[in-house]
């Protein structure tokens, strides 16, 4: 009887544990996105007139001024807007430094053309005969790049929560590319390896990069 309940009480942990978690993470991302709404006077917000918070209608503001502020910098008035704002930026010191520091890892990370994030490796870590799943972010630049000249910049999440990790610079030859993407990558990781990637018929091969 026992063996019967433990099995029943699992199966229904499978169900209901991704179902809570998912809600919970939309829970946290609409919330997030739904304190745009503060921005708008009292008499604006749709508590005032209904009574009782409207969940998700921040998140549509949110999204209009997203995709609003793309299309005005996409001319060239909104492009001279930008220019003009980072410009204010640049002159405040400590707000420079961040704000330059944040808008270059955007710019690396969403950019159609960047490398970053676009191909998962397969790399020796933490110790030899260690192998754990990363992800290719660059080359090394600057001063860095003068001595490391064939080596590449990776990054090295944690499981469960691949936010966090690891930045290293490896010696290209030592790191593998992998016929899998991304998503199946992030997955495999966040699972702790239960989730297995489909296989492929290609194999891992040594990373090739554009050197510019």
């Amino acid at each position: 009887m026992m063996p019967a309940l433990k099995k029943y009480f699992i199966t229904g942990l499978l169900i209901w544990v991704p179902l809570v978690i998912t809600v919970w993470v939309l829970k946290l991302v609409v919330g997030t996105m739904d304190q745009s709404l503060l921005v708008l006077p009292v008499g604006l917000r749709p508590e005032t007139h209904l009574g009782f918070p409207l969940p998700g209608l921040g998140s549509i503001l949110t999204l209009l001024v997203i995709l609003l502020t793309g299309l005005v910098t996409a001319n060239i008035i909104g492009q001279r807007l930008v220019r003009f704002w980072e410009s204010l930026l640049g002159r405040i010191p400590v707000v420079k430094s961040i704000y330059y520091s944040v808008k270059q890892v955007s710019d690396t990370l969403f950019s159609s053309s960047g490398e970053a994030f676009r191909k998962a490796l397969l790399v020796e870590y933490p110790r030899k005969g260690s192998w754990t799943i990363a992800f290719l972010t660059g080359q090394p630049g600057g001063a860095v790049a003068e001595h490391l000249t064939e080596h590449v910049s990776v990054y090295v999440p944690t499981t469960p929560n691949p936010t966090s990790g690891f930045f290293l610079m490896m010696p290209r030859s030592e790191v593998i590319e992998l016929d899998m993407s991304v998503d199946d990558a992030l997955k495999y990781i966040i699972s702790m390896g239960v989730v297995a990637p489909p296989a492929r018929n290609g194999t891992g091969h040594a990373l090739e990069t554009n050197d510019n």
